[in-house]
């Protein structure tokens, strides 16, 4: 009781600071009635001359001997104690049901006034721990008291069963604010994924799914748009759980909804989704073939240039190198544009592996270094070494092409300089022919 009267108190100090608020009449009237329910209204209260007066006699005669005094604490106890006694003779059954769950608070405390070694000893500020146990426990009881006056337990079990009535008949109803709990539960969704719990945030989007599913177009406008997007979160924690099958099913019920009602984000960001899950499971082609209808309905370069990236990564891993090329040079110019480093990066290094499989290794040269200023200004190490392997196995493609270009220029070289000498030979053998011809002639004439 003594807590109502603390609130009664409060409840008056605030209403002279703040009159124009109903808050503090409205406490005042709660806590009054509250405490007249436990002791009865102060008109029936009457206070008579009898009774324990040690108090004031002590006060009187304050050199009265010791004993009568150790004779009143000791009566004292004993009605504490008896009142102790009336208190566990109550029953529990009823302390369980009026205290709920403060029940096992009390029967806590109950057993740790058995540990003699405990209640013995005093806490860090002095004071003794069996008075704390005590008080918690004549605190539990003054509460049983109460609600006991306040409403029998029929009338408890009967309330709860009208809340859980009305609880199964108003079931499909939204709450009171549906915005808030909404964004409140999206932002739930969307956290539990963030930090690597997928169960629980498919778990979150399967139960406000089927709340939403129960309401009404007047009850949230945008009923059908909210739908899609909680199939869309559902799919997502799929994908990171492995269940590729069950995302693609939600993935594809996000893009049924927005296409049936017309939502153009929400049919580009299905679009989007359908297209990682193909991906991951190795269906590029079908990826692709996605992600190209989804191109129209792009709006920004971010957006461009990791589309552009994905389109010419499954077209490299399907070994069509002109159509990755083509894309990786989209994505790049899509990356500038926006301004972004790290996309700037990734269609670098997507160009330059196209570039090598095409075996231009003066090209794939040129991107990879691209590729690797962007790195460094990520502090990417990991990227770093790699591109760097990478920039090593083309420059090596480029002595190779060079060495085999060179072959043939010498094979030519070396039949020329054969037909050379064979020319100068044949040249030779006519003038000893045209001599020994000459000489012939001259020989006969001698003779």
């Amino acid at each position: 009781m003594g807590d109502f009267e603390f609130a009664l108190v409060y409840y008056h100090r605030g209403y002279r600071q703040r009159p124009e608020l109903q808050e503090f009449r409205l406490g005042i009237q709660k806590a009054q009635e509250a405490i007249d329910n436990s002791v009865g209204s102060p008109s029936s209260v009457k206070l008579e001359t009898k009774g324990d007066l040690s108090y004031f006699k002590r006060q009187e005669e304050p050199k009265k001997s010791k004993q009568k005094v150790h004779a009143l604490i000791s009566k004292k106890d004993m009605k504490q104690q008896k009142e102790r006694d009336e208190n566990v003779a109550r029953s529990e059954k009823t302390v369980r049901k009026l205290l709920g769950r403060l029940y096992t608070d009390r029967a806590y405390l109950t057993t740790l006034l058995k540990d003699e070694d405990l209640v013995n000893s005093n806490s860090k500020t002095g004071l003794k721990l069996r008075d704390l146990i005590m008080g918690g426990i004549t605190y539990l009881d003054t509460r049983t008291e109460f609600w006991r006056q306040q409403k029998p337990i029929y009338a408890r079990e009967r309330d709860r069963k009208i809340v859980q009535q009305r609880w199964s008949r108003n079931k499909k109803t939204k709450p009171s604010d549906p915005t808030r709990y909404i964004l409140k539960s999206l932002d739930e969704i969307d956290m539990l994924l963030t930090h690597g719990n997928p169960e629980g945030s498919c778990k979150k989007a399967q139960h406000v799914l089927k709340r939403v599913e129960q309401w009404t177009d007047e009850d949230v406008p945008n009923r059908h748009e909210l739908i899609g997007n909680l199939y869309s979160c559902i799919g997502n924690a799929q994908i990171e759980m492995g269940q590729m099958e069950a995302a693609l099913q939600s993935q594809k019920k996000d893009l049924e909804i927005s296409e049936k009602y017309h939502l153009l984000e929400a049919k580009s960001r299905a679009m989007d989704n359908i297209g990682r899950v193909y991906a991951r499971i190795g269906e590029f082609q079908q990826a692709i073939d996605v992600w190209v209808m989804k191109i129209p309905l792009m709006k920004t370069s971010l957006e461009k240039t990791w589309l552009f990236h994905e389109i010419g990564r499954c077209h490299l891993e399907l070994q069509n190198l002109w159509e990755a090329l083509d894309y990786g040079e989209k994505s790049q110019a899509a990356a500038e544009e926006a301004g972004d480093v790290e996309w700037q990066l990734n269609a670098s290094v997507l160009v330059a592996q196209a570039e090598v499989k095409l075996q231009n290794y003066q090209s794939a040269v040129t991107n990879f270094e691209k590729a690797l200023e962007r790195a460094k200004l990520l502090h990417n190490k990991a990227a770093e070494q790699a591109i760097m392997n990478a920039l090593e196995d083309a420059n090596r493609g480029i002595i190779q092409q060079l060495k085999a270009d060179q072959e043939p220029s010498l094979l030519d070289e070396h039949e020329l300089e054969t037909e050379e000498e064979e020319e100068e030979q044949f040249e030779e053998d006519e003038v000893d022919t045209s001599i020994m011809s000459h000489s012939v002639p001259n020989k006969e004439v001698e003779e």
